[in-house]
């Protein structure tokens, strides 16, 4: 028999945002606005983008990604358009789950928790890990 093997569990709160890149305007994120009757809360300029919250009743976020300059967001609009860019999810202790999914062999874009917006603590695991989806994951702070 195998060795038995005991994993932490990443402890996953829910889902935190869907984020959505695009060319620069803000067409996208008032078109979100108008048919969804919500309206940005939160605005943050990011290395070549801005980034926009608009909070749905549950707490959960839709985030727009506007290209704003060179950048990871620019690159992305440019190669695949206006898309999906992400999903994100609220996990516990974000260093914790970073530690387990290293453990577990994940491949991951940040190898250490660094600030997000809104005063949350991320890392980012690379699509590889996820078939292709690239998953941000969040810890809030309550520093925002």
């Amino acid at each position: 028999m195998g060795a038995e093997r005991t994993y932490q569990a990443v402890k996953i709160l829910g889902l935190h945002h869907i984020a959505f890149a695009h060319g620069g305007g803000t067409e996208t994120v008032d078109a979100l606005a108008a048919l969804l009757d919500l309206e940005p809360n939160h605005v943050e300029d990011g290395d070549g983008f801005v980034e926009r919250m608009l909070t749905l009743e549950d707490g959960a976020h839709i985030q727009t990604l506007e290209a704003t300059g060179p950048g990871v967001v620019d690159d992305f609009v440019d190669n695949r358009g206006s898309a999906l860019h992400h999903i994100a999810l609220e996990v516990e202790d974000v260093a914790a789950a970073v530690r387990e999914l290293k453990r577990r062999g994940a491949n991951l874009v940040d190898q250490e928790p660094r600030s997000g917006g809104m005063g949350t603590r991320i890392a980012f695991v690379h699509p590889r890990s996820f078939g292709g989806l690239l998953v941000e994951l969040v810890e809030e702070t309550g520093d925002d």
